[in-house]
């Protein structure tokens, strides 16, 4: 960040409604509100993902930070925040309490970090989950499990619904369930740092488990029989074949008797 940048900002800031201090746990009978933008979001998430997946360069330069922010893989939306972007998504972080430069940061160049684990204490099950919606939007437990390798291991998919029903019964929430669409089995869970959003009956998380395992145990009967299917087809092919070669044999045998 330049000096003529830094220099413009205001050494002290009040806080307006639904703001924290850095770091300072949030008030259960006070929820937050905060509805960040679609940039603030991704910086969050980016700073949320390096933590974990690179913590020997954690915290980041906004450089690092802006070539995370805008990485192809593990991305949904993709998105080209330039520099400007990521730092005025960064200044409306800070503001919000959310995320800041280091407060020991050493050296001429800046660095960032977030603090959504001082102020809400996530485990690490809930912090892998709440980086994942943030990074690629709404997702079912089984793409949050299979998505999470590198932030924490779910052993099963219910472990992963369990992560998200905790995040769901945070004060103020953190996720939510989304209505499942219309030809699906399993329901998608969103966060709720970019605002409200039309959530679900609290029938539907145990609907979604339940449907998991049913699920399974079609796709197992589905691909044997499938695999069965794909024998047969290659056995008849090959006695085409065979029937083709035979009746080529007999006439190079014929027009060379």
């Amino acid at each position: 960040m330049s000096e003529e940048f830094e220099a413009a900002q205001p050494q002290e800031m009040a806080l307006d409604a639904g703001q924290v201090e850095p770091g300072k746990p949030v008030d259960a009978a006070e929820p937050a509100g905060w509805q960040l933008s679609p940039a603030e979001l991704r910086v969050l998430g980016s700073l949320m993902e390096k933590e974990s997946t690179t913590p020997e360069y954690y915290p980041l330069s906004l450089n690092a930070l802006m070539n995370a922010c805008n990485q192809r893989s593990s991305r949904d939306p993709v998105m080209t925040l330039s520099e400007d972007e990521v730092r005025w998504s960064l200044d409306g972080l800070a503001a919000k309490g959310l995320a800041g430069r280091t407060r020991s940061s050493e050296g001429r160049v800046a660095k960032y970090e977030h603090h959504l684990g001082e102020i809400f204490n996530l485990t690490r099950a809930e912090n892998a989950l709440l980086c994942l919606l943030l990074l690629r939007g709404a997702q079912t437990p089984g793409e949050l499990r299979g998505r999470s390798e590198r932030l924490y291991r779910f052993d099963e998919v219910s472990d992963a619904v369990t992560g998200l029903e905790r995040l769901i019964a945070r004060t103020p929430a953190l996720a939510a369930i989304l209505p499942r669409q219309p030809g699906t089995k399993e329901c998608r869970y969103t966060h709720l740092l970019g605002g409200a959003v039309v959530a679900a009956g609290p029938v539907a998380a145990a609907e979604s488990v339940s449907s998991l395992s049913s699920a399974a145990s079609f796709a197992g009967g589905a691909s044997a029989e499938s695999g069965d299917a794909r024998i047969a087809a290659l056995e008849a092919e090959v006695a085409t074949l065979h029937r083709e070669f035979a009746e080529l044999k007999k006439r190079f045998e014929e027009l060379f008797a």
